[in-house]
Protein backbone atom coordinates (compact mmCIF):
# COMPACT_ATOMS: atom_id res chain seq x y z
CA UNK A 1 0.00 0.00 0.00
CA UNK A 2 1.47 3.44 -0.68
CA UNK A 3 2.09 6.05 1.74
CA UNK A 4 -0.59 8.73 0.63
CA UNK A 5 0.39 11.60 3.11
CA UNK A 6 1.73 13.22 0.32
CA UNK A 7 -1.34 13.50 -2.26
CA UNK A 8 -3.43 14.53 0.76
CA UNK A 9 -1.69 17.11 1.40
CA UNK A 10 -1.29 18.01 -2.34
CA UNK A 11 -5.38 17.42 -2.46
CA UNK A 12 -6.08 19.65 0.27
CA UNK A 13 -3.74 22.44 -0.85
CA UNK A 14 -5.66 22.40 -4.11
CA UNK A 15 -9.09 22.41 -2.43
CA UNK A 16 -8.48 25.73 -0.87
CA UNK A 17 -7.40 27.45 -3.81
CA UNK A 18 -10.44 25.86 -6.07
CA UNK A 19 -12.80 27.08 -2.95
CA UNK A 20 -11.52 30.62 -2.94
CA UNK A 21 -12.40 30.94 -6.77
CA UNK A 22 -16.26 31.52 -7.73
CA UNK A 23 -17.14 29.01 -10.43
CA UNK A 24 -20.92 28.57 -10.20
CA UNK A 25 -22.58 26.95 -13.05
CA UNK A 26 -21.99 28.05 -16.62
CA UNK A 27 -19.04 30.65 -15.42
CA UNK A 28 -16.47 28.66 -14.28
CA UNK A 29 -13.85 30.17 -16.76
CA UNK A 30 -11.63 31.09 -13.68
CA UNK A 31 -11.66 27.86 -11.83
CA UNK A 32 -10.85 25.55 -15.01
CA UNK A 33 -8.10 28.36 -15.78
CA UNK A 34 -6.47 27.62 -12.44
CA UNK A 35 -6.88 24.05 -12.40
CA UNK A 36 -5.41 23.86 -16.11
CA UNK A 37 -2.29 25.36 -15.12
CA UNK A 38 -2.11 23.57 -11.78
CA UNK A 39 -2.00 19.97 -13.47
CA UNK A 40 0.44 21.18 -15.93
CA UNK A 41 2.52 22.77 -13.39
CA UNK A 42 2.65 18.85 -12.46
CA UNK A 43 3.79 17.98 -15.79
CA UNK A 44 1.01 16.51 -17.31
CA UNK A 45 -0.46 17.54 -20.13
CA UNK A 46 -3.53 18.48 -20.20
CA UNK A 47 -6.88 18.85 -23.14
CA UNK A 48 -9.45 21.45 -22.92
CA UNK A 49 -12.97 21.89 -24.33
CA UNK A 50 -14.32 25.19 -22.46
CA UNK A 51 -14.17 25.14 -19.09
CA UNK A 52 -13.63 21.04 -18.85
CA UNK A 53 -10.43 19.90 -18.44
CA UNK A 54 -8.87 16.52 -18.81
CA UNK A 55 -5.78 14.36 -18.84
CA UNK A 56 -4.96 10.92 -20.49
CA UNK A 57 -2.49 8.51 -18.67
CA UNK A 58 1.12 8.18 -20.81
CA UNK A 59 1.04 5.18 -23.09
CA UNK A 60 -2.05 4.96 -24.02
CA UNK A 61 -3.38 2.20 -25.97
CA UNK A 62 -6.39 0.95 -27.92
CA UNK A 63 -5.93 -2.27 -27.02
CA UNK A 64 -6.89 -1.21 -23.32
CA UNK A 65 -9.98 -0.79 -21.80
CA UNK A 66 -9.93 3.15 -20.73
CA UNK A 67 -11.41 4.39 -17.33
CA UNK A 68 -12.73 7.64 -16.60
CA UNK A 69 -12.65 9.06 -13.60
CA UNK A 70 -14.68 12.39 -13.33
CA UNK A 71 -16.50 14.95 -10.80
CA UNK A 72 -17.20 18.58 -11.74
CA UNK A 73 -15.84 22.20 -10.96
CA UNK A 74 -18.79 23.73 -11.24
CA UNK A 75 -21.07 24.54 -7.90
CA UNK A 76 -24.58 26.26 -7.27
CA UNK A 77 -25.09 29.73 -5.84
CA UNK A 78 -24.59 29.98 -2.06
CA UNK A 79 -28.07 29.51 -0.22
CA UNK A 80 -29.40 31.91 2.21
CA UNK A 81 -27.99 31.33 6.12
CA UNK A 82 -24.03 31.23 5.79
CA UNK A 83 -22.54 32.02 8.55
CA UNK A 84 -18.52 31.87 7.17
CA UNK A 85 -17.45 32.95 3.80
CA UNK A 86 -18.54 30.88 1.21
CA UNK A 87 -15.92 31.60 -0.92
CA UNK A 88 -12.95 32.34 2.07
CA UNK A 89 -11.38 28.28 2.95
CA UNK A 90 -11.61 27.80 6.54
CA UNK A 91 -10.20 25.19 8.10
CA UNK A 92 -11.62 24.37 11.81
CA UNK A 93 -11.71 21.41 13.67
CA UNK A 94 -10.58 18.99 10.97
CA UNK A 95 -13.14 20.23 8.59
CA UNK A 96 -12.66 22.55 5.85
CA UNK A 97 -15.51 25.14 5.19
CA UNK A 98 -16.58 26.28 1.54
CA UNK A 99 -18.61 26.30 -1.90
CA UNK A 100 -18.29 23.50 -3.20
CA UNK A 101 -16.29 21.57 -0.98
CA UNK A 102 -18.05 18.86 -0.31
CA UNK A 103 -20.10 19.00 -3.91
CA UNK A 104 -17.84 18.65 -5.35
CA UNK A 105 -14.28 20.03 -4.79
CA UNK A 106 -13.85 16.87 -2.47
CA UNK A 107 -14.53 14.25 -5.30
CA UNK A 108 -12.08 16.32 -7.99
CA UNK A 109 -8.83 16.99 -5.50
CA UNK A 110 -8.96 13.33 -4.86
CA UNK A 111 -9.93 11.98 -7.93
CA UNK A 112 -6.96 14.36 -9.06
CA UNK A 113 -4.52 12.57 -6.97
CA UNK A 114 -5.65 9.20 -7.03
CA UNK A 115 -4.84 9.71 -11.13
CA UNK A 116 -1.24 11.02 -10.30
CA UNK A 117 -0.58 7.95 -8.42
CA UNK A 118 -2.08 5.17 -10.66
CA UNK A 119 -1.04 7.15 -13.89
CA UNK A 120 2.71 6.49 -12.87
CA UNK A 121 2.06 2.98 -12.44
CA UNK A 122 1.52 0.40 -14.99
CA UNK A 123 -1.83 -0.52 -15.27
CA UNK A 124 -3.94 -2.97 -17.55
CA UNK A 125 -6.28 -0.02 -18.40
CA UNK A 126 -5.80 3.54 -19.65
CA UNK A 127 -6.84 6.66 -17.28
CA UNK A 128 -8.54 9.89 -17.86
CA UNK A 129 -9.33 12.80 -15.39
CA UNK A 130 -11.81 14.75 -16.37
CA UNK A 131 -13.11 18.00 -14.80
CA UNK A 132 -16.23 18.79 -16.11
CA UNK A 133 -18.03 21.76 -16.29
CA UNK A 134 -21.98 22.45 -15.97
CA UNK A 135 -23.07 19.59 -14.00
CA UNK A 136 -25.25 21.08 -11.52
CA UNK A 137 -27.31 22.69 -14.07
CA UNK A 138 -26.88 19.51 -16.60
CA UNK A 139 -25.58 21.79 -18.89
CA UNK A 140 -24.73 21.08 -22.89
CA UNK A 141 -21.40 22.48 -22.56
CA UNK A 142 -20.81 20.10 -19.81
CA UNK A 143 -20.00 16.48 -20.16
CA UNK A 144 -22.63 15.78 -22.58
CA UNK A 145 -19.85 18.13 -25.15
CA UNK A 146 -16.52 16.88 -24.51
CA UNK A 147 -16.92 12.22 -24.32
CA UNK A 148 -17.64 12.25 -28.33
CA UNK A 149 -13.38 14.38 -27.65
CA UNK A 150 -12.23 11.47 -25.62
CA UNK A 151 -11.88 7.75 -26.72
CA UNK A 152 -13.85 5.03 -25.77
CA UNK A 153 -14.83 4.42 -21.86
CA UNK A 154 -15.38 1.09 -20.73
CA UNK A 155 -16.28 2.44 -16.73
CA UNK A 156 -16.91 5.59 -15.54
CA UNK A 157 -16.05 6.76 -12.00
CA UNK A 158 -18.27 9.82 -10.87
CA UNK A 159 -16.94 11.62 -7.87
CA UNK A 160 -20.22 13.17 -6.09
CA UNK A 161 -20.57 12.67 -2.17
CA UNK A 162 -21.38 9.17 -1.27
CA UNK A 163 -19.28 8.34 2.45
CA UNK A 164 -17.47 6.18 -0.51
CA UNK A 165 -20.11 4.05 -0.99
CA UNK A 166 -20.58 2.63 -4.74
CA UNK A 167 -23.80 4.44 -5.59
CA UNK A 168 -24.32 1.08 -8.47
CA UNK A 169 -27.95 2.56 -9.64
CA UNK A 170 -28.98 6.33 -9.83
CA UNK A 171 -32.74 7.78 -10.87
CA UNK A 172 -32.75 9.28 -13.87
CA UNK A 173 -34.95 12.39 -14.50
CA UNK A 174 -38.09 13.66 -16.92
CA UNK A 175 -39.84 16.60 -16.86
CA UNK A 176 -43.21 16.90 -18.80
CA UNK A 177 -45.36 19.64 -19.86
CA UNK A 178 -48.92 18.56 -20.21
CA UNK A 179 -51.79 20.26 -21.48
CA UNK A 180 -55.82 19.33 -22.33
CA UNK A 181 -57.76 21.66 -23.88
CA UNK A 182 -61.42 22.87 -23.61
CA UNK A 183 -63.52 25.38 -25.12
CA UNK A 184 -63.97 28.91 -23.46
CA UNK A 185 -67.23 30.45 -22.34
CA UNK A 186 -69.47 32.35 -19.49
CA UNK A 187 -69.67 30.38 -16.48
CA UNK A 188 -73.42 31.04 -15.79
CA UNK A 189 -74.38 29.58 -18.43
CA UNK A 190 -73.95 26.07 -19.60
CA UNK A 191 -71.34 26.68 -21.97
CA UNK A 192 -68.03 25.75 -23.39
CA UNK A 193 -65.83 22.87 -22.24
CA UNK A 194 -64.17 23.17 -19.08
CA UNK A 195 -59.91 22.02 -19.76
CA UNK A 196 -59.36 21.51 -15.79
CA UNK A 197 -61.79 18.72 -15.68
CA UNK A 198 -60.59 17.34 -18.88
CA UNK A 199 -57.37 16.94 -17.30
CA UNK A 200 -58.51 15.85 -14.03
CA UNK A 201 -58.48 12.22 -15.06
CA UNK A 202 -54.46 12.31 -16.13
CA UNK A 203 -53.61 13.73 -13.49
CA UNK A 204 -55.20 10.99 -11.40
CA UNK A 205 -53.65 8.71 -13.34
CA UNK A 206 -50.28 10.05 -12.63
CA UNK A 207 -51.06 9.89 -8.63
CA UNK A 208 -52.06 6.46 -9.13
CA UNK A 209 -50.12 4.60 -11.93
CA UNK A 210 -47.53 2.26 -10.81
CA UNK A 211 -45.14 1.07 -13.52
CA UNK A 212 -44.45 -2.78 -13.55
CA UNK A 213 -40.86 -3.13 -13.13
CA UNK A 214 -39.44 -2.14 -9.62
CA UNK A 215 -35.59 -1.82 -9.30
CA UNK A 216 -34.40 -3.77 -6.10
CA UNK A 217 -31.95 -0.51 -6.00
CA UNK A 218 -34.07 2.49 -6.77
CA UNK A 219 -37.43 1.26 -6.51
CA UNK A 220 -40.62 2.25 -8.34
CA UNK A 221 -40.53 4.99 -11.22
CA UNK A 222 -41.97 7.92 -9.10
CA UNK A 223 -43.76 10.76 -10.71
CA UNK A 224 -45.21 13.79 -9.52
CA UNK A 225 -47.19 16.56 -10.78
CA UNK A 226 -45.49 19.46 -9.42
CA UNK A 227 -47.65 22.76 -11.03
CA UNK A 228 -50.79 23.17 -12.49
CA UNK A 229 -51.73 26.09 -14.45
CA UNK A 230 -55.59 27.32 -15.77
CA UNK A 231 -58.14 29.97 -16.25
CA UNK A 232 -57.90 33.93 -16.85
CA UNK A 233 -60.72 35.23 -14.71
CA UNK A 234 -63.60 33.92 -12.27
CA UNK A 235 -66.13 33.81 -14.94
CA UNK A 236 -64.54 32.49 -17.85
CA UNK A 237 -64.53 28.48 -18.14
CA UNK A 238 -60.69 27.76 -18.98
CA UNK A 239 -60.11 26.49 -22.59
CA UNK A 240 -56.54 25.20 -21.61
CA UNK A 241 -55.09 23.58 -18.66
CA UNK A 242 -50.87 22.62 -18.25
CA UNK A 243 -49.63 21.16 -16.00
CA UNK A 244 -45.69 19.95 -15.11
CA UNK A 245 -44.88 16.53 -14.21
CA UNK A 246 -41.35 15.52 -12.66
CA UNK A 247 -40.47 12.12 -12.87
CA UNK A 248 -37.66 10.12 -11.89
CA UNK A 249 -37.08 6.47 -13.94
CA UNK A 250 -35.34 3.55 -12.65
CA UNK A 251 -32.64 2.00 -14.56
CA UNK A 252 -35.33 -0.89 -15.80
CA UNK A 253 -36.69 1.81 -18.33
CA UNK A 254 -35.20 4.64 -20.79
CA UNK A 255 -36.84 8.28 -20.48
CA UNK A 256 -38.18 7.07 -23.88
CA UNK A 257 -40.04 4.20 -22.40
CA UNK A 258 -41.44 5.76 -19.79
CA UNK A 259 -42.81 8.15 -22.22
CA UNK A 260 -44.57 6.01 -24.85
CA UNK A 261 -46.11 4.02 -22.00
CA UNK A 262 -47.37 7.92 -20.34
CA UNK A 263 -48.87 8.80 -24.22
CA UNK A 264 -50.72 5.10 -24.10
CA UNK A 265 -52.54 6.19 -20.69
CA UNK A 266 -53.43 10.15 -21.05
CA UNK A 267 -55.77 12.10 -23.03
CA UNK A 268 -53.80 15.48 -22.63
CA UNK A 269 -51.18 16.48 -25.04
CA UNK A 270 -47.56 15.61 -23.76
CA UNK A 271 -44.12 17.07 -24.25
CA UNK A 272 -41.21 16.05 -22.64
CA UNK A 273 -38.50 18.28 -22.34
CA UNK A 274 -35.79 16.12 -22.87
CA UNK A 275 -34.93 11.98 -23.18
CA UNK A 276 -31.27 13.21 -22.10
CA UNK A 277 -31.04 11.94 -18.32
CA UNK A 278 -31.88 8.61 -18.26
CA UNK A 279 -31.03 6.71 -15.11
CA UNK A 280 -27.58 4.90 -14.88
CA UNK A 281 -26.60 1.50 -13.21
CA UNK A 282 -23.36 -0.76 -13.36
CA UNK A 283 -23.43 -4.50 -12.46
CA UNK A 284 -22.99 -5.83 -8.34
CA UNK A 285 -20.66 -7.92 -10.01
CA UNK A 286 -18.41 -5.47 -11.78
CA UNK A 287 -14.86 -5.71 -10.45
CA UNK A 288 -14.96 -2.41 -9.27
CA UNK A 289 -17.99 -2.88 -6.87
CA UNK A 290 -16.90 -5.92 -6.08
CA UNK A 291 -13.20 -4.91 -4.82
CA UNK A 292 -15.42 -1.76 -2.74
CA UNK A 293 -17.06 -4.63 -1.39
CA UNK A 294 -14.03 -6.28 -0.05
CA UNK A 295 -12.67 -3.44 1.65
CA UNK A 296 -16.02 -2.92 3.30
CA UNK A 297 -18.24 -0.41 1.09
CA UNK A 298 -21.49 -1.03 0.90
CA UNK A 299 -23.31 -0.67 -2.68
CA UNK A 300 -26.68 1.28 -2.74
CA UNK A 301 -29.25 2.91 -5.32
CA UNK A 302 -28.86 6.87 -5.32
CA UNK A 303 -31.90 9.14 -5.84
CA UNK A 304 -30.15 12.18 -7.04
CA UNK A 305 -29.01 13.24 -10.08
CA UNK A 306 -25.30 13.72 -11.49
CA UNK A 307 -23.24 13.81 -14.57
CA UNK A 308 -23.63 9.72 -14.71
CA UNK A 309 -26.95 10.19 -16.37
CA UNK A 310 -25.33 11.70 -19.38
CA UNK A 311 -22.93 8.30 -19.71
CA UNK A 312 -23.78 5.84 -22.65
CA UNK A 313 -21.75 3.27 -20.35
CA UNK A 314 -21.40 1.42 -17.61
CA UNK A 315 -20.60 4.07 -14.68
CA UNK A 316 -20.74 3.99 -10.58
CA UNK A 317 -20.87 7.04 -8.34
CA UNK A 318 -18.11 7.18 -5.09
CA UNK A 319 -16.61 10.34 -3.71
CA UNK A 320 -15.95 11.67 0.03
CA UNK A 321 -18.40 13.54 2.25
CA UNK A 322 -21.82 13.72 2.44
CA UNK A 323 -25.11 14.38 -0.03
CA UNK A 324 -26.91 15.62 3.09
CA UNK A 325 -24.29 18.29 3.32
CA UNK A 326 -24.51 19.47 -0.69
CA UNK A 327 -26.14 23.11 -1.45
CA UNK A 328 -26.45 23.98 2.42
CA UNK A 329 -25.08 26.53 4.02
CA UNK A 330 -22.01 26.24 5.68
CA UNK A 331 -21.13 23.51 3.61
CA UNK A 332 -18.07 21.40 4.32
CA UNK A 333 -15.59 18.26 3.70
CA UNK A 334 -13.60 16.67 6.59
CA UNK A 335 -9.90 16.00 6.01
CA UNK A 336 -10.56 12.93 6.95
CA UNK A 337 -12.81 12.31 4.34
CA UNK A 338 -10.50 13.70 1.68
CA UNK A 339 -7.62 11.38 2.86
CA UNK A 340 -9.78 7.85 3.17
CA UNK A 341 -11.08 8.93 -0.56
CA UNK A 342 -7.33 8.81 -2.09
CA UNK A 343 -6.30 5.94 -0.37
CA UNK A 344 -9.68 3.64 -1.43
CA UNK A 345 -9.39 5.12 -5.10
CA UNK A 346 -6.19 3.67 -5.29
CA UNK A 347 -6.95 0.79 -3.11
CA UNK A 348 -9.84 -0.14 -5.58
CA UNK A 349 -8.29 0.76 -8.64
CA UNK A 350 -4.76 -0.42 -8.29
CA UNK A 351 -4.33 -3.71 -10.57
CA UNK A 352 -8.03 -3.76 -11.06
CA UNK A 353 -8.89 -5.72 -14.11
CA UNK A 354 -11.79 -4.77 -16.05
Amino acid sequence: MTDTAYYTSEALTLLHALIGIPSISRDEEAAADFLQNYIEETGIMTGRSGNNIWCISPNFSMERPTVLLNSHIDTVKPVNGWRKQPFTPKSENGKIYGLGSNDAGGSVVSLFQAYRYLSSTEQSYNLIFLASCEEEVSGKNGIESVLPQLPPIALGVVGEPTEMNPAIAEKGLMVLDIAAHGKSGHAAREEGENAIYKMLPDIEWFRTYQFPKVSPLLGAVKMSVTQINAGTQHNVIPDVCSAVVDIRTNECYSNQEVFEEICRHISSEAKARSFRLNSSSVSADHPFVKRAVELGKVPFGSPTLSDQALMPFPSVKIGPGKSSRSHTADEYIMVSEIEEAIALYIRILDGLKI
